[in-house]
């Protein structure tokens, strides 16, 4: 890769603060379909990114136009993709929209992590799956569930929360450094009435812990879940159920933490034992909990801020890994909730909108 700088038409030779170029040229043992994808689709991606930028391809060099600062961005996220393309991992728009994310942050803040060091973070592979953080404050989020013994993981649907919670548990029962797992949920109605569902109560509870089991054969072997959980090894049960109890030993995830009240997440937390780790996992914008009831995920907030060892790890809408409507989703219940409250509150302030960028026509040429 090298970079020159830009030229004018007379000759002259432009202030380097004002434009910038450079050439990247692409191994060949790096297909340039797998850098640009098919069709040029993540092309037209990069291009999107960087729209201050000119971005040509010729064959199998890259070359871009403009402000230093874009253009070393530009040559930067071309490294990244190919470090990840040596590990095996193949590349994504939404990977690569990704990784020009976190190059901003990082420009802004040098102790960011690489995108490729985020993507390349296996925390558990089973049946040729590999589970790994997709974002920079997921991989936040999982280090910190390294690093302390509690940790809050607070954000909006499809982030992650809890899918990375169990497959730190998973991966901290395989290494021996926990003897169970144990996932606990309050069951709270989502505008049902739990009484009124058929069968017996454990039938009643069940779909409400459905979510966990679905995690957990995502992560193991089916067929050993019912011997682990026949043992004790794993453990499900409603929150009621952690009444009383001492867990050592244990790695501990409460989910849905939003529809805890102050009592039960107090009690909860206590139930902590020796060499124990407890993830809590929550949305504070979807909670269930019947009118007037504080949510006990707000209220420890308050409390435990300050408290050593534990960490509250935040994600919002840009973490969101599932399909990008959701994103937008939440976004747009957010800004929703803000004008709800302005109004309530007298102060009518406009919402900013967020605008549409129209798509660029990718320049590729061929040699």
């Amino acid at each position: 890769m090298t970079d020159t700088p830009q030229t004018r038409t007379d000759g002259q030779r432009r202030p380097d603060a004002a434009a910038a170029s450079t050439r990247i040229v692409i191994p060949e043992k790096h297909p340039m379909v797998t850098l640009l994808g098919a069709a040029d689709s993540l092309l037209r991606v990069i291009e999107n990114g960087f729209p201050d930028a000119d971005i040509h391809v010729r064959g199998n060099e890259v070359t871009a136009t403009g402000s230093p600062a874009e253009v070393a961005l530009v040559k930067q996220l071309f490294t990244e993709m190919m470090l990840v393309l040596r590990t095996g991992q193949p590349l994504t728009e939404d990977a690569v929209e990704r990784s020009i994310t976190m190059l901003r942050s990082a420009a802004e803040d040098p102790g960011h992590p690489a995108p490729s060091e985020v993507f390349t973070a296996n925390i558990l592979s089973n049946r040729g799956r590999t589970i790994r953080p997709k974002t920079l404050n997921q991989q936040r989020y999982v280090d910190a569930i390294d690093k302390h013994t509690i940790v809050f993981g607070l954000g909006p649907a499809g982030t992650g929360k809890t899918y990375l919670a169990m497959a730190k548990a998973v991966q901290a029962l395989q290494a021996k450094e926990v003897n169970r797992i144990i996932l606990t949920r309050p069951a709270v109605e989502a505008g049902e009435r739990l009484g009124f569902l058929p069968g017996t109560l454990y039938e009643k509870i069940d779909p409400y812990l459905r979510p966990l089991y679905d995690a957990l054969h995502d992560m193991m072997d089916p067929d050993s879940i019912p011997r682990l959980m026949a043992a004790g090894t794993i453990e499900v049960a409603p929150l009621a159920y952690m009444r009383g109890r001492t867990l050592n030993d244990a790695f501990i995830i409460l989910d849905e933490a939003q529809n805890t009240s102050p009592e039960q997440m107090k009690m909860f937390l206590t139930r902590l034992g020796f060499n124990s780790r407890v993830v809590v996992t929550g949305d504070t914008s979807q909670i269930d909990l019947p009118g007037g009831t504080r949510s006990g995920l707000k209220v420890v907030q308050e409390i435990l801020a300050d408290v050593p060892d534990i960490h509250f790890s935040v994600l919002t809408s840009t973490d969101v890994v599932r399909h990008k409507l959701v994103g937008r989703i939440v976004d747009a219940y957010e800004r929703w909730d803000a004008r709800q409250e302005s109004e309530e509150s007298g102060d009518r302030k406009p919402v900013q909108r967020r605008g549409a960028r129209a798509p660029r026509q990718s320049h590729r040429t061929e040699s």
